[in-house]
């Protein structure tokens, strides 16, 4: 008996990847093993479901690796500590977790020894390097497989070639896809194609149950959440689904993305994410008390960065550690409470409580007295301050160029 090759497919449950065991096995005549990894956005009764199709579609085998852990603890921890938000606006939620997905995948494709991996993204998205880029760096021995993005193909011949091979199944397409993570869902429809237009109200996942206020406090621990209103949570993990339930009743976190792909073409992506936007609003108040001007400076540089390199599937660049190093460094002082006010699709930011508060100083207050220097220290540092300027300005004035 002739031994069939294995393949290990990413396998969603949606349709794509539905067609993919089908096709891989039927066609291909690959013995197909299936895995989802979870970075936190499937309940368990979620996960039973998909490893329930993944058995009527003839896989040989089907895992559910999560990885949660490590994506709070490699990706999630230094984007609150960088306060990464893509543009100014989005908390990379799909880009961060594509990366640990594909490591995972790959690893267990190695563990079980496997001719392929394959996984179903189309050709038109950043998904496609992420996956692709991972697995060749982590196993260039092994293949990989694409067709949907190898084959043209429209939803109506996939429904029909599962149904052709005795699989039947509701595909329903729904009007808005929804991608939903641990740090951020986002939300895609015919809105998200189109530069003038905004998601409704009815496309967002959780619907405003909240009208009056709320105080939320977060309490940060050498810049990780470790209390939420005066609960201490040593699951950093349950921290985070905790403010996200809560601004989520508010409606916070809600925007849209306008962003550059890897392939270098725009997109625009709808997005909720109450937790993340909440917490990286609190953690950067409290840095601007804790740390100093060219801690901050230098940290959004980082930060800036980190988050490029992540969104490009670079996670695995040797840099990035160096820059987790010098942003883990930095927190060592980012310890205290925040205060927020939040009220329907909106929040302010109250105020802080930190012993490293550095506006509480013996030096002086901002705008009032102060206390270690005197009127004349401060009238011969001015001078002292000006003298770059003054000389360039002396000279434009001698040479007929004065600005």
């Amino acid at each position: 008996m002739e031994n069939k090759k294995k393949v290990l497919l990413a396998f969603s449950g949606g349709l794509d990847t539905s067609f993919a065991v089908k096709y891989l096995s039927e066609d291909l005549g690959y013995e197909v093993h299936t895995a989802i990894a979870n970075t936190g956005g499937f309940s368990d009764e979620e996960l039973e479901i998909i490893a329930d199709k993944a058995k009527r579609l003839g896989a040989a085998s089907h895992a559910t690796l999560d990885v949660t852990g490590d994506y709070y603890s490699k990706s999630i921890r230094y984007m609150i500590a960088g306060n990464v938000l893509r543009n100014g606006t989005y908390p990379i939620s799909v880009s961060s977790e594509r990366i640990f997905q594909a490591i995972a995948i790959i690893e267990y494709a190695k563990k079980i020894g496997v001719d392929a991996v394959a996984h179903g993204s189309t050709g038109a998205g950043n998904d496609q390097v992420r996956f692709d880029l991972t697995f060749q760096i982590l196993a260039p021995e092994i293949e990989i497989i694409t067709p949907t993005r190898d084959m043209t193909l429209t939803r109506e011949y996939e429904i029909d070639y599962l149904k052709n091979h005795g699989y039947e199944a509701d595909f329903k397409k729904m009007e808005y896809s929804i991608n939903k993570g641990l740090w951020g869902t986002s939300i895609g429809g015919k809105e998200t194609l189109k530069s003038e237009q905004t998601l409704p109200e009815n496309a967002y996942p959780s619907q405003i149950t909240r009208t009056d206020t709320e105080t939320l406090k977060l309490t940060f621990t050498e810049g990780e959440l470790t209390a939420v209103n005066g609960k201490e949570y040593t699951d950093r993990i349950a921290a985070i689904r905790a403010v996200e339930k809560a601004g989520a009743e508010f409606g916070i976190g809600r925007d849209m993305h306008i962003g550059d792909t890897i392939i270098g073409i725009k997109g625009r992506v709808g997005f909720e994410a109450a937790g993340p936007i909440l917490i990286i609003a609190a953690h950067k108040m409290l840095e601007k008390h804790t740390l100093t001007k060219w801690q901050q400076y230098w940290k959004d540089q980082i930060g800036t960065w980190y988050g490029m390199f992540l969104h490009e599937a670079q996670y695995l660049e040797p840099v990035m550690r160096d820059m987790e190093a010098m942003l883990e460094t930095s927190q060592r002082n980012v310890s205290g409470t925040v205060e927020i006010l939040l009220r329907p699709y909106s929040y302010t930011l109250v105020g802080v409580d930190t012993p490293f508060d550095l506006m509480k100083t013996d030096f002086g207050e901002y705008g009032e007295v102060n206390k270690a220097w005197s009127a004349d220290d401060v009238k011969g540092f001015t001078k002292i301050l000006g003298n770059q300027m003054k000389i360039y300005h002396n000279v434009q004035k001698r040479n007929g160029k004065a600005e």
